[in-house]
């Protein structure tokens, strides 16, 4: 099973959703980072359960343990441990689901597979499985603001069919964080969370787009040909839970323009390389261009429902099911700080490779392959 992301600056996550915990290490990050708990709690506390009604009622504090890696507040340049323990986990609410299969979730598929399962709770399969990604992406994001400023904001843009007015360029992290939907658009967060909170009482769910913007970061981060900055960023997005859909820049809408409207034209600023526009989303061959990068995400309804569906058990024979336990009656909210860990370690895994890519020595005069 593959539970390892990155190529210099990697994490493997750890731990299934019913289990005894939860976590990560990480291997790769350089020495002498101021790094803390409260750093990484920081950003646990946006994902964590039970945040608000608009979320699972799962209570979980989520306090993370450092076990390795770091002395005295900075990073030794050892791998990274972090843990993060269960203790509100309701196995009993699943025992009807040790023998069916949810529609649309990956019990059957995980069975189908490696003929065995965790049917608590989905075990690798559930969002839980994140907060290892999130822990691991507040380090990433402390190596990037030291880098140079790379600031990375993620927003709900979108549930259902209400779409918000939002500005990437100027979007704040408080604009995003002063709502319980967590879209800084706030007329339309109010209309998000009333749809939310009737959908959680009819027993179903809905999905949505999160958008996110990067911005500062600098020109020259993306290994063409197969690992592009977007198509990290893609693959990224797209291993987190409940995603479906991925576009970066226009996106598909500019299959509705032409090549001399969709074209970023080029112009110096003061001796700096600039575009006039950003269809690109920041990435042009693959490679950061200097512009914000800027991308949206599709998360589909959350599969597990109150309402009872057609299922099939593990025999075979059909029967229903209705979901019970705690469950998200929308993933976009706690969707936000996941999307902005991961952009964090493509970023940060991309910034150590073009550190190594720049710091590699000139060849001599008259060597092979100098001037």
């Amino acid at each position: 099973m593959a539970s390892t992301f990155g190529a210099l600056f990697r994490i493997t996550t750890w731990g299934e959703s019913h289990g005894g915990g939860v976590g990560v290490v990480v291997d790769g990050c350089p020495p002498r980072i101021a790094l803390d708990a409260a750093t990484i709690q920081r950003e646990l506390d946006r994902r964590r359960p039970g945040q608000s009604r608009i979320t699972t009622q799962r209570k979980e504090e989520d306090r993370v343990e450092i076990l390795s890696g770091v002395f005295e507040g900075h990073t030794l340049g050892t791998p990274i441990s972090l843990m993060v323990k269960n203790k509100d986990a309701r196995p009993k609410d699943y025992a009807e689901v040790r023998v069916k299969y949810r529609p649309s979730h990956a019990d059957y598929t995980y069975q189908a597979k490696y003929g065995i399962r965790d049917w608590m709770g989905g075990g690798r399969a559930s969002a839980r499985e994140t907060v290892g990604r999130v822990a691991a992406g507040a380090i990433a994001k402390r190596i990037l603001h030291d880098a140079g400023g790379i600031d990375i904001v993620a927003y709900v843009k979108q549930v259902h069919d209400l779409v918000a007015d939002v500005d990437p360029s100027t979007v704040t992290l408080d604009d995003v964080e002063d709502n319980i939907a967590r879209c800084p658009d706030a007329a339309c967060a109010a209309r998000m969370i009333a749809r939310i909170d009737a959908a959680r009482k009819d027993g179903d769910s809905l999905g949505g787009v999160v958008e996110c913007v990067a911005r500062n970061v600098p020109v020259g981060l993306g290994e063409p040909v197969f690992d592009k900055l977007e198509a990290d960023l893609a693959k990224a997005m797209l291993s987190l839970p409940a995603a479906k859909g991925f576009e970066i820049g226009s996106g598909f809408a500019g299959v509705h323009m032409t090549g001399s409207t969709h074209n970023d034209p080029f112009y110096s600023d003061a001796g700096t390389i600039r575009t006039r526009t950003n269809y690109s989303g920041g990435i042009q061959g693959g490679i950061s261009n200097g512009e914000p990068i800027i991308f949206r995400v599709a998360f589909k309804p959350t599969a597990t429902i109150l309402k009872e569906q057609e299922t099939v058990d593990v025999g075979g024979n059909p029967t229903t099911l209705r979901g019970r336990g705690r469950h998200d009656p929308c993933v976009l909210p706690r969707a936000v700080p996941m999307v902005e860990a991961m952009t964090a370690l493509t970023l940060a895994d991309h910034w150590l490779r073009q550190q190594a890519t720049r710091s590699y020595p000139a060849p001599s005069p008259g060597a092979a392959g100098g001037p």
